[in-house]
Formats: structure tokens, C-alpha cells, sequence
């Protein structure tokens, strides 16, 4: 069996394979279904300082390859997690990482400040580009100096691994991924959702509540594929790919893109378990080709 184990700063993944924020809940509604200690990291719901209660309904959509959403980071809070759903998680053994949002830089900070205090939360995922609220979220993660201002601001108060989620939707991706690295990120993560819509003809109307939403599934991945191409050869810190990754093929095209880890998103609706099938997917194809590490395939396309 080939060494699967992979490091993002001082997290160590004993698999490159982990979840992606609000596609896994808590994890604690997949335990049925899947062995959460068998995942490399489970990245949890969007997570703010104060509780959001959402978008109205409908918000979500179902596309040709993919899913529309526009659930708005619904949440009970931080104070929530750390009380009542931290207890639940911190004695199964993988990696818990807090996927982080908020409305000011200042609302980040303090919101990773009191995740920085849960002992078995070894990193936090920020999330500038949730393009589905209407303060904050994708606002800052548009523009190098909005992406800084809130990376830098957190970094003052949270000394942990700090993984930054980066939006598709802006022109350049690989100025915003420098951006964020000059002021203090550990690695990104990409890609979040790209903008989409829906029309239902027959109400004559946009299908979700705020009349878009954020696009994902396997249409995106090309899109995604290409971006985490760029990302790798653009920064020095190691990049996490996802978007539209459903096999082990689909993530052994992220490694050798330049991907350390990569997260599984949509996928998970379909199929609860596709993040171990993934893991054993690319372990057998380590092992059929006589590689000896998971890390040897990573960004080896030229």
C-alpha cells in the first residue's frame, strides 16, 4: 500500500481526501454511512460569529452536471459549535476544520479567535467567496485588498493552520491566491462556487429566492482544474483543489494539477460514502503504477 499521508503547513492528513464545507454538515450525519476517521479532514459547515438564519426558500436548483444554491451560510453561530457540536467531534480521529465566514474583518478575527481556543480544531478554512450573502462572503474575496485586509486581520489573532477559499469569480485568480499569501495564508483552497441562475418558464420567474446562486457539481470542474493549474505555479504555499471531483480519477486530476489535498463537495448527495471510494481509488492507482507516495504524483503534469 502506498503512503497516502500529505501536510498543509502543521496539518497533517493521514489522506489527501476531505470534504468540503456545507456539502458534509457536521460529519455527524454521515457517520452512518461512512468511517469519518477514515477521511483525511472534514471541513464543517459555514461557520460565522453571530447565528444567520439563511435565505428564503427555494434555494436550490438542480442543473444539467450540477446544483445551484443559495443557502446563505445558515448557521447557529460559533458559540453554538463550540458548545454544543464541538463535544460530538473532537474524539474521532481525523482532522475538524472550521470553515469560517463573516460580515467585517473584524467578524473573522473574532470568530477565529474563539475557534483557535477548541484544542482538536487544528485549522480553519476562511471563506471570502460564498457569492450567496449579501454582506461580506465573495465581497471580499474579489479584490487583493479586501482578501487581505480580512487574512490579515485574522492572522493577528489566529495562530493556527489559515487555509483561504478563493472565488472563481473574478478575472485573475492567481493575483488574489499572491495576495492572500503575502498577508499570512498557510494554503488555498479552490474553487468556491462560480455565479449562476434558473429560469422556470412557466412562472415566468428565477427559480432561487435571491435569483442566483452558486454553481457546482462535474460542470465546474474543468473551470476548477485550470484554476488549480495556475494557483500552484503562481504561490509557494500548497494549493487544495476542488470543484465537480466525484472519483478518484476526477482527484488524481487535481494532484497532478498541483493539488497537496483535495475537498469533495456535491458528490457527497449522491453518494455518502464517495469520499472513502475516492481514498481507496487512489491508493489502488498508486499501487498499480509502483508509486511509493502520494506525494510523488503531485503537480508532476508540466
Amino acid at each position: 500500500m502506498a503512503r497516502l499521508d500529505v501536510k498543509i503547513k502543521d496539518l497533517c492528513l493521514k489522506n489527501p481526501v476531505m470534504t468540503a464545507s456545507g456539502t458534509f454538515g457536521y460529519g455527524l450525519e454521515f457517520q452512518d454511512f461512512v468511517p469519518l476517521d477514515g477521511i483525511g479532514g472534514i471541513i464543517v459547515k459555514g461557520t460565522t460569529l453571530k447565528p444567520r438564519q439563511g435565505n428564503d426558500y427555494p434555494r436550490m436548483a438542480e442543473t444539467p452536471q450540477g446544483m445551484l444554491n443559495c443557502v446563505g451560510l445558515q448557521n447557529k453561530g460559533v458559540d453554538y459549535f463550540a458548545e454544543h457540536i464541538y463535544p460530538q467531534l473532537k474524539d474521532i480521529d481525523t482532522n475538524w476544520i472550521v470553515n469560517v465566514s463573516g460580515s467585517s474583518p473584524e467578524d473573522y478575527a473574532e470568530c477565529a479567535a474563539r475557534i483557535a481556543q477548541l484544542e482538536k480544531v487544528p485549522a480553519i478554512e476562511l471563506n471570502i467567496s460564498c457569492p450567496n450573502v449579501h454582506d461580506g462572503g465573495m465581497a471580499f474575496g474579489v479584490t487583493c485588498a479586501g482578501a487581505e485586509s480580512v487574512v490579515k486581520a485574522v492572522r493577528e489573532r489566529y495562530h493556527k493552520t489559515l487555509i483561504v477559499k478563493l472565488s472563481p469569480n473574478v478575472t485573475d485568480i492567481t493575483e488574489i491566491a499572491r495576495a492572500v499569501e503575502a498577508a499570512g495564508a498557510d494554503s488555498v483552497s479552490l474553487i468556491n462556487t462560480l455565479m449562476g441562475t434558473a429560469i422556470d418558464i412557466e412562472k415566468r420567474r428565477r427559480v432561487l429566492s435571491i435569483g442566483t446562486g452558486g454553481l457546482s457539481g462535474p460542470c465546474v470542474k474543468p473551470v476548477a482544474l485550470r484554476m488549480v493549474y495556475q494557483v500552484a505555479r503562481a504561490v509557494k504555499i500548497p494549493v487544495i483543489g476542488l470543484g465537480g471531483i466525484s472519483s478518484a480519477t476526477d482527484a488524481l486530476e487535481f494532484l497532478m494539477a498541483g493539488a497537496t489535498a483535495i475537498e469533495i463537495g456535491t458528490a457527497n448527495f449522491l453518494d455518502p460514502a464517495v469520499t472513502i471510494k475516492v481514498r481507496d481509488g487512489i491508493n489502488e492507482w498508486l499501487d498499480r503504477h509502483g508509486v511509493d507516495s502520494v506525494q510523488e504524483i503531485i503537480g508532476c503534469v508540466e
